[in-house]
């Protein structure tokens, strides 16, 4: 069953008057195989209403779900479906965010790596629709850093996300593989290599992310190898 099926089977169990918001709600204490629809609500409703954050809903906005996501064509009826409800809920932003983080959070524990990449991967989706229409608004860059903040995330990782979404923004290659700026060779090639295996599709899958969304991890893996190059090439030089 695909995960659009799966998300317009739980919304039709909503009663009259409830938004996409009250599917989140009956999630948060499900079993660890509904974190994958949380992943796909999480991006769609942020989403919806991050395309509306500059003012504008452009076509290109709304395109990039279909490459964020692969959509078979038997079942754009379903995800036109949560995309539009998404749109129409009166539920902010903020309270969508703080939904998801509760999602992967365990309250009153540390947030453990496969939970924080995971956020990392909603973030990820967030900044592809930001970008969707080559321009990086300032409302649009106030909504992903508190999204970011609600997340728990820091600021060297939004700094990296940012970099290598947004034309012109510092691009660190040592922030890339979160690793310190006097650090080897050697702890630079350990980095690369966790982060290349984190990006793995079957890691991917198992902490969340549906097998429709797994496309994120391409760019991703582009900025990792380009960051181990060039710390390869200052060393070199």
């Amino acid at each position: 069953m695909s995960i659009w099926t799966r998300i317009s089977e739980a919304i039709a169990a909503l009663t009259s008057g409830e938004g996409l918001a009250a599917v989140f709600d009956r999630l948060r204490n499900g079993p660890i195989p509904e974190r994958s629809i949380g992943f796909t609500i999480g991006v769609i409703a942020l989403g919806a209403k991050m395309a509306k954050a500059d003012g504008e809903v452009t076509r290109d906005e709304v395109a990039t779900f279909r490459r964020i996501f692969h959509i078979a064509p038997e079942e754009e009826a379903n995800a036109a479906r949560v995309y539009n409800l998404a749109r129409q809920d009166v539920a902010g932003f903020d309270a969508y965010a703080r939904k998801i983080a509760a999602l992967f959070n365990k309250e009153g524990q540390p947030l453990c790596a496969d939970d924080r990449n995971v956020l990392i991967d909603i973030l990820e989706g967030l900044f592809q629709i930001a970008m969707a229409d080559g321009r990086y608004h300032p409302s649009e860059d106030a909504f992903l850093v508190e999204v970011s903040r609600i997340f728990g995330l820091d600021d060297r990782c939004f700094r990296v996300l940012r970099g290598r979404f947004v034309e012109g923004a510092p691009r660190d290659p040592f922030d890339v593989l979160g690793i310190a700026a006097d650090a080897s060779v050697e702890e630079a090639r350990r980095a690369w290599r966790e982060a290349v295996k984190d990006s793995h599709p079957d890691r991917m899958i198992a902490r969340g992310v549906p097998v429709e969304a797994i496309k994120l991890a391409e760019r991703r893996l582009i900025a990792i190898n380009a960051a181990w190059h060039e710390i390869q090439s200052r060393v070199a030089a």
